[in-house]
């Protein structure tokens, strides 16, 4: 019978990573019985995938290319569905199927963070599965025993401060030579949780990301 530790190990050959695990209700998609919410090993992703044909081939969507082509190929090795965050409209509940798993939690700043990758951590997809896994017992929360609470202050134009994220305000700021930062290596904000500085994720990822979420104002 199939366990988790092998598909773990189909993941880590590709340089993923299980975050978190849940049984859905209602299943989704139907005759599902295990949802595996899967995201980047760091640090050692990012290489992996900036190897890949995807990446050299200079079209457009590399990394959600390169998803759809190795997730769909683990999931149907276990008679599974790949599911992405993409998907839709309607969009696939992955936030709250993070918080269900009880591995990601809600941070101060209401970005999910994990105790793996702080608030770098993210959801490159999931896969749904006909099998009854046995998932590891939920960890408690990296923010819990966090004093300085750092990613409330950190964002050079405030933008988490009021509760809600100011996303204008945080695009007019990375148009400015002063965002290069953020452009460059990451969201202060994000780069500033304890748990995050433990993930080793490469900054040429976070810039990686940083463009394709500038880019789609």
């Amino acid at each position: 019978m199939t366990g988790l530790a092998e598909i773990e190990a189909a993941l880590a050959s590709e340089r993923l990573v299980m975050l978190g695990g849940l049984a859905p209700t209602p299943p989704h998609p139907p005759a599902t019985r295990s949802l595996l919410l899967v995201g980047p090993d760091n640090p050692r992703f990012w290489p992996h995938f900036t190897a890949s044909r995807e990446y050299a081939d200079n079209q457009p969507d590399p990394l959600d290319r390169w998803s759809k082509r190795v997730f769909g190929a683990v999931a149907g090795t276990f008679g599974g569905t790949a599911i992405f965050p993409s998907d839709g409209p309607p969009y696939p509940p992955f936030y709250a199927w993070a918080l269900q798993s009880g591995t990601f939690f809600v941070s101060p700043i209401s970005l999910l963070v994990h105790p793996r990758d702080g608030l770098m951590c993210s959801l490159r997809g999931a896969l749904a599965l006909p099998l009854a896994l046995d998932f590891p017992d939920p960890v408690p929360s990296p923010c819990n025993g966090c004093e300085t609470r750092p990613c409330l202050s950190t964002c050079p134009v405030g933008a988490f401060e009021t509760g809600q994220y100011a996303v204008t305000a945080c695009h007019n700021h990375l148009d400015t030579p002063a965002g290069s930062d953020c452009m460059g290596t990451g969201c202060a904000a994000r780069r500033a949780c304890p748990a995050s500085q433990r993930s080793g994720r490469n900054p040429a990822q976070s810039a990686f990301h940083m463009r394709a979420f500038h880019g789609k104002r």
